[in-house]
C-alpha cells in the first residue's frame, strides 16, 4: 500500500486522522497513538485488500475502516481499565 518506512508513518498518519474525523464521539488520545492506530489500520488494510484483489482508492477505504475498528476497540480496552492506573 505505502512504499518503506516513512511511507507507513506518514500514510497511518493520514488514515489516522481521517478515521478519527470518522468516528463518532470525543477521542481522548495523543497524535502518537493515532499515527499508531493509523498504521496497523493501514497494515491490517492494506493486507486484507490484497487478499480480497482490491486495489486503490478501496485498499483506503478499507484501511480507515480497520483503523476505525482499531478506534472502538482501543476505546472498549481503555473503558475497563480502572481508574487511576
Amino acid at each position: 500500500m505505502f512504499e518503506g518506512f516513512f511511507g507507513y508513518i506518514i500514510g497511518g498518519a493520514v488514515i489516522g486522522i481521517i478515521a478519527r474525523l470518522l468516528k463518532p464521539g470525543a477521542e481522548a488520545m495523543g497524535w502518537i497513538m493515532t499515527i499508531v492506530l493509523g498504521i496497523l489500520g493501514a497494515v491490517i488494510g492494506g493486507w486484507a485488500a490484497a487478499n480480497f484483489g482490491l486495489q486503490g482508492f478501496m485498499t483506503w477505504v478499507v484501511a480507515i475502516v480497520a483503523a476505525i475498528i482499531l478506534l472502538f476497540a482501543y476505546e472498549a480496552l481503555r473503558k475497563k481499565r480502572p481508574a487511576g492506573r
